[in-house]
């Protein structure tokens, strides 16, 4: 079994569930008492938060680039980014390491492609929703990305920040997410994406009738395969 290096705390809300999933795939693959061999150098989000949303993209990938290579001379043989939106650096991080680096949108797509469909909504924060770097690599693989309208993506970016990152999971925010996952329905999509690693703590499939591709999920156990493989 080859070495995971994750960088998390991006939230740690997210990470607990990136190292659940990972260690109980492990266990289901391997039985007895087998769980994953991780590194993890988690992020003071604070931090992380600010830089996204003053611009400073430069300077967050600087330090993403020094987590992954602390990882990297920790002995991992996987780099895996523990959030969506901070894949905008990605490309960059991965020209700074020797290792590969398993990008989410990959994962996620392959996931997509496989059950053939090729209209897909997306759900994340606004830099995810709105900018190239996620939808772009979509688009690489054929598929067509419905985000929510204007106002909308602002909603789903304000309850990721306020509240999702914190642990808070509101009744009144699931109603939101489900009332815009059904308008993403009414346009087309033939499923949504959870393009925001938190987002699954709140909506779960059960809740509505469209696919729905949890990329922590999706990102996570795509990471166990890589690692179990020879």
């Amino acid at each position: 079994m080859k070495t995971l290096g994750l960088i998390g705390g991006m939230s740690y809300e997210s990470s607990l569930e990136y190292y659940r999933i990972i260690n109980e795939t492990v266990k289901e693959l391997l039985g007895g008492l087998h769980s994953a061999k991780s590194l993890m150098y988690s992020f003071d989000f604070a931090e992380i938060e600010s830089l996204q949303h003053q611009g400073k993209w430069q300077e967050l990938a600087k330090k993403v680039v020094v987590a992954a290579q602390k990882l990297e001379k920790g002995g991992a043989d996987l780099i895996v980014i523990c959030t969506n939106t901070v894949h905008k650096v990605a490309d960059e991080v991965q020209r700074s390491i020797n290792i590969p680096l398993l990008q989410i949108v990959d994962a996620t797509a392959e996931k997509i492609k496989k059950q053939g469909l090729q209209k897909i909504g997306l759900l994340g924060t606004k830099f995810t929703m709105e900018e190239d770097f996620y939808k772009g690599k979509l688009t690489k693989y054929g598929l067509e990305v419905i985000i929510p309208e204007e106002k909308e993506r602002q909603v789903v970016h304000d309850i990721i920040y306020k509240e999702l990152v914190i642990g808070e999971i509101k009744e009144k925010s699931k109603a939101v997410f489900i009332e815009i996952i059904g308008q993403l329905k009414t346009r087309g999509a033939q499923g949504v994406i959870l393009g925001c690693t938190e987002i699954p703590l709140l909506i779960k499939q059960e809740d509505v009738d469209l696919p729905l591709f949890d990329t922590t999920a999706i990102h996570a156990r795509s990471a166990v395969k890589y690692v179990l493989k020879t």
